[in-house]
């Protein structure tokens, strides 16, 4: 039995798969310790991927060479891109998953992954040995050794699961927690915190009168999360909506006097933008209804996921609130609802690099630093485990900026400011989402995956031909014209102005009216070239990213000239031992924010909440001495 390895990944979920899978194929003997095999890559929540930002980050992990995209494209039931009627910024892929295939899936990857081996297990022990490997002891005696181990074990460190009066020991309904690994952490001087997080009942399908609920179908045309070749999502099943209303507001509150979340018993924070609807209903009190998304769990299973009915109440409680709701008179849950409190490290303690800045090789990722979501997770795996194999092998670590990608978003807002309640990712957090796009995340990205070893050549190799597909494509309608006989019956149906001369339909796609693939059968300029791409698959997307390009070039140039001024501050560097106590002019709490953190960069610096403008100009000034 082998016991001595390159890296460790502890834990299983969608940080542990990303991180293992990472590594392995990077060229490191990777070791994933997991305490069911079984239940690798779980959707413990809506069987969901992607979202508001979160769309992007699963797009960028596959640009990056990672696989969640890959996973879910070959086990969606259901896709829709959401805010289409935004700006292209705002767009975000979003799929449902048949749960059971998803997890099938992950397990096919990894099982067929060279290096990549497996234990069945928990961690309860980590530390030094003398030639500054790892050793980590598990609950059967066994003990590892590693040159660097990452840590993803989600809800599992010291978990508590609360029902309303009940509660007991679990990291996940049905699974024991792990107790031990945290407190021998905390004695190398990491620190830790509680917080906690929750799940909706879930319904037999079969009991549920679908026709009270507003049916809500996939895209007429879906797409897909990953650059490869993945299968294309030919039939779909519908999620439903539903609402709430003032009686079960008044039925759930019979059980406020028993919830463990308003008596004080959990102590961890909740996620502040998917609470549980007892959390709602105080809250937002002014609000007579909430909305409720009924989703399917997979293609045969009879399981529903109730999203927005996430609740810690008591079950009897649950059941009542739950069949007062039109469609549900006769639902038989199959699961109740419930919260789970667990242990996480407040990740302002790491690197960029996500490993630790106190125990050199241990690296987190996922819910342990504090985030909420299978996408943020499976990024922080997939960056944890490439830095993991760069750390090994004395190679820089890779760290992505905030104009980069949403993966450097979410990770320089770890670091930088922490967190005190689960971090979920939005479009608003980046500062220059016009530039992360869900459609160029492969222009972006792919590049540097391809460098560290993780794309092929192969696919940076079609990547290079739809760039020049789009390039092309650019200059065919910055070059040619509309005459007013090709388009005018079409700018007269939108309801915009006619052109009375030729006018390049560069200018005319200006319009907001008038859409890049709805022109294109008027002009045999566009005809003729996209004739030469039609079959490719990427197709659609040159389409889509060439009227992007038209549409927002200014705002496009606007934010990547305002990055490039940021960026600057990134390449002032600040040494990692600095006292910042001496530097009076500071203020008291700038100087101890400082302290904490330790920005590497003077940019870093300006992002630590309590840093002031003032505080950075100080700095500024001490290094111009």
């Amino acid at each position: 039995m082998r016991k001595y390895f390159d890296i460790i990944v502890i834990g299983g979920g969608h940080a542990g798969c990303e991180a293992a899978s990472a590594a392995a194929r990077l060229g490191s003997k990777t070791l994933m310790i997991t305490m069911i095999r079984e239940n690798i890559a779980q959707m413990s929540c809506n069987p969901a991927m992607g979202g508001v930002a979160k769309g992007q980050i699963v797009r960028e992990i596959d640009a990056l060479g990672g696989c969640s995209g890959i996973v879910t494209d070959h086990t969606m039931i259901q896709f829709r891109m959401l805010n289409r009627s935004k700006g292209p910024a705002m767009w975000s892929p979003r799929a449902q998953s048949d749960r059971m295939l998803f997890s099938q899936k992950w397990r096919e990857i990894l099982e067929s992954t060279e290096n990549l081996f497996f234990w069945q297990d928990s961690v309860v022990d980590i530390e030094k040995n003398n030639n500054g490997n790892i050793l980590l002891h598990t609950l059967n005696k066994v003990t590892f050794e590693a040159k660097a181990v990452i840590i993803a074990s989600g809800t599992f460190l010291n978990g508590k699961i609360y029902i309303g009066q009940n509660d007991y020991t679990g990291g996940r309904i049905g699974e024991d927690r792990v107790i031990g690994l945290t407190e021998k952490i905390k004695t190398f001087g990491i620190d830790f915190d509680r917080l906690k997080t929750g799940t909706p009942v879930r319904v037999d399908g079969r009991t549920i009168d679908f026709t009270k609920f507003i049916e809500q179908k996939g895209d007429e045309n879906p797409g897909k999360f990953s650059y490869t070749n993945t299968p294309k999502l030919i039939k779909q099943r519908s999620c439903y909506i539903a609402y709430t209303n003032d009686k079960i507001h008044e039925i759930l509150r019979k059980g406020f006097k028993d919830s463990p979340l308003f008596q004080g018993r959990i102590q961890g924070s909740g996620p502040r933008y998917c609470p549980s609807i007892e959390d709602k209903i105080e809250r937002f009190s002014d609000k007579d209804r909430h909305q409720l998304f009924i989703e399917p769990e997979g293609w045969n299973s009879i399981d529903y996921y109730i999203n927005g009915f996430s609740s810690s109440l008591p079950l009897e409680i649950q059941v009542e609130a739950l069949t007062s709701i039109s469609g549900f008179e006769n639902a038989q849950i199959l699961r109740p609802g419930y919260a789970v409190e667990y242990d996480f490290f407040p990740p302002t303690q790491l690197n960029y690099s996500l490993e630790s800045k106190i125990f050199e090789g241990l690296f987190f990722a996922g819910q342990v630093n504090g985030t909420t979501g299978y996408e943020e997770a499976a990024a922080q795996g997939l960056m944890a485990g490439i830095n993991a194999q760069r750390k090994i092998n004395n190679i820089e670590p890779l760290i992505l900026q905030r104009d980069e990608a949403y993966i450097g978003v979410l990770i320089d807002d770890l670091v930088t400011k922490g967190t005190n309640e689960p971090y979920r990712m939005f479009t608003s957090r980046a500062e220059f989402r016009i530039l992360l796009r869900q459609d160029n995340a492969d222009s972006r990205l792919m590049p540097i995956g391809h460098k560290i070893g993780l794309i092929s050549d192969e696919r940076l190799s079609t990547l290079n031909d739809k760039e020049e597909a789009i390039s092309q494509f650019n200059e065919v309608i910055k070059k040619n014209n509309f005459f007013p006989q090709e388009i005018n019956n079409y700018l007269e149906a939108k309801g915009t102005n006619l052109i009375q001369q030729p006018t390049r339909i560069y200018n005319i796609l200006l319009r907001p009216q008038v859409l890049l693939d709805e022109i294109i059968e008027f002009s045999n300029s566009i005809n003729e070239y996209t004739e030469k791409i039609k079959d490719k698959e990427y197709y659609k997307d040159v389409v889509e990213c060439v009227e992007i390009l038209v549409k927002y070039q200014g705002y496009v140039e606007k934010e990547k000239e305002n990055a490039g001024k940021i960026r600057k501050f990134e390449h002032i560097e600040l040494k990692p031992d600095f006292d910042y106590t001496k530097l009076n002019a500071i203020s008291f709490e700038g100087r101890e924010k400082l302290m904490k953190i330790k920005p590497r960069n003077i940019g870093q610096a300006s992002r630590i909440s309590g840093v002031s403008p003032a505080d950075i100009s100080v700095l500024l000034v001490f290094l111009g001495r």
